[in-house]
């Protein structure tokens, strides 16, 4: 593209314009989480705000550019690489404004967890993220939403009350109850299909800054009777209880004991957001599922505990590619696959979890929000990560084989955020996925972006 053409576009925007040569920029201010989608684009335009999203798109659309855009980064299947292409990077938004009175947080499109958690601990609130705190908040909310808060107060997306948008003919748009309430709708777990978010408005919740964790490592020998008492203990357990297990090969890290160094471990992690201490005991069950290596489980503060597992998933070092699949009933058959399965992983690094989820999350319908999946209380994710591009092949078939083993109990949706992409279609999964909702994603998608013009993403086609 010639010079002049990018000095117009650089003439009146804030942030900066950086056209590229094919080689990857050194100087990129947040890199892409997944090692296996490192693609450049011709120009990456890093926006200081919601005027300059509005004239990245236009210009894209002035001279046919490909866009792919990028919050956090954090995409499993890539999707915030383009190869080519124009790179919409929302990286330097991470801007949270806490109305404590309201108990509104609003939350700039490329806020990571760990900005949000930062602020709105500041006042003893919070409003459901994930459990990774590099984690972009966009991609994470426009997916749904799973983390340590959801059988209490739901998904993220279930937590948005108004959300700034520009859509694919440029305009900048407020989605909520009230404005374009079909758009507000669709971002509620449709994806990135219908425009960039430059900024959301969440609902909060008063937590912390001390909730009761449970943190307990139980040898992966042991987990087939673990994942049994642990399922039986969650179907009663109170609605201010989330748990998960994660099965994984745990490093020598500092500071934790030998006893659990280089050894594949189940752990079994859940949060109490009410009274920690009396939360202590309500989860005080999950430590003894077995006889455990080692327990970390204490009160702890809100946003550290939100950090926890950051060590695990460092960005542009593992490769990634994960499949999910839900499940209406957790039966014996179904946990000795997982035990069998946590202990052939591809690798140190992969990990098989199983997580619960219930309360606050169901009591939404199915059509209420984009998001349908609104009554399989566990969701079991194979997360083969690997740093070796040799091992590509061997890793991605075995995830496929063990999610294939799992569709026999499985309700056959997948998650689409916990998607890897390797040969498959953008829109592989997306029809199972939202169901009987995708009919109405489609007709959102036709009257937003008839051209497709978002398309790398979990992509939602608008109706011929």
């Amino acid at each position: 593209m010639a010079e002049d053409v990018l000095q117009e576009l650089q003439a009146h925007f804030r942030g900066a314009v950086v056209a590229r040569d094919g080689a990857p920029d050194t100087t990129e201010p947040r890199a892409a989480w997944n090692a296996m989608h490192t693609d450049s684009p011709a120009i990456a335009t890093r926006c200081s705000g919601a005027a300059d999203v509005v004239d990245a798109v236009r210009f894209a659309r002035e001279h046919g550019l490909l866009v792919g855009v990028r919050g956090g980064g954090h995409s499993v299947g890539g999707l915030s690489t383009i190869r080519d292409g124009m790179l919409i990077d929302l990286s330097a938004m991470r801007g949270v404004q806490v109305d404590p009175v309201r108990r509104l947080a609003h939350v700039q499109g490329g806020a990571l967890l760990g900005d949000v958690d930062r602020e709105t601990q500041a006042f003893g609130l919070a409003t459901p993220l994930g459990r990774v705190s590099e984690t972009g908040v966009a991609g994470l909310t426009l997916g749904g939403g799973y983390g340590n808060l959801n059988s209490k107060y739901g998904l993220s997306c279930d937590n948005v009350v108004e959300a700034q948008v520009v859509t694919a003919d440029g305009r900048l748009l407020t989605a909520s109850a009230d404005e374009n309430p079909d758009l507000f709708w669709a971002l509620r777990g449709g994806g990135g299909n219908f425009g960039i978010v430059t900024s959301f408005t969440f609902r909060l919740h008063p937590v912390g800054p001390i909730v009761g964790f449970v943190g307990t490592f139980y040898p992966l020998a042991d987990l087939a009777e673990v994942e049994r008492r642990w399922r039986d203990y969650v179907e009663d357990a109170p609605r201010e209880v989330t748990s998960f297990i994660v099965t994984m090969t745990f490093p020598a890290a500092p500071g934790m004991p030998d006893v659990i160094h280089d050894r594949p471990v189940a752990i079994v992690g859940g949060v109490h957001c009410g009274e920690p201490e009396a939360g202590m005991g309500v989860l005080q069950p999950l430590r003894e599922l077995g006889t455990p290596l080692f327990d970390m489980s204490q009160p702890m503060p809100y946003d550290v505990m939100q950090a926890s597992f950051d060590a695990f998933f460092p960005r542009q070092t593992l490769r990634a590619y994960w499949k999910s699949q839900y499940l209406d009933v957790l039966p014996d058959e179904a946990i000795d696959i997982i035990a069998a399965r946590a202990s052939e992983r591809p690798g140190p690094m992969s990990l098989v979890n199983t997580f619960h989820l219930g309360g606050a999350v169901h009591d939404v319908g199915t059509e209420e929000t984009a998001f349908p999946e609104r009554s399989a209380p566990f969701l079991v994710s194979f997360d083969s990560m690997w740093t070796d591009p040799a091992q590509d092949e061997a890793a991605v078939a075995w995830t496929r084989s063990a999610w294939e083993q799992m569709r026999a109990f499985g309700t056959g949706a997948p998650f689409l955020n916990f998607t890897g992409l390797a040969d498959e279609p953008l829109d592989a999964g997306v029809g199972a996925a939202f169901g009987r909702n995708l009919e109405r994603l489609r007709r959102v998608k036709t009257a937003y972006d008839p051209e497709n013009f978002f398309r790398l993403n979990n992509n939602v086609l608008p109706l011929a």
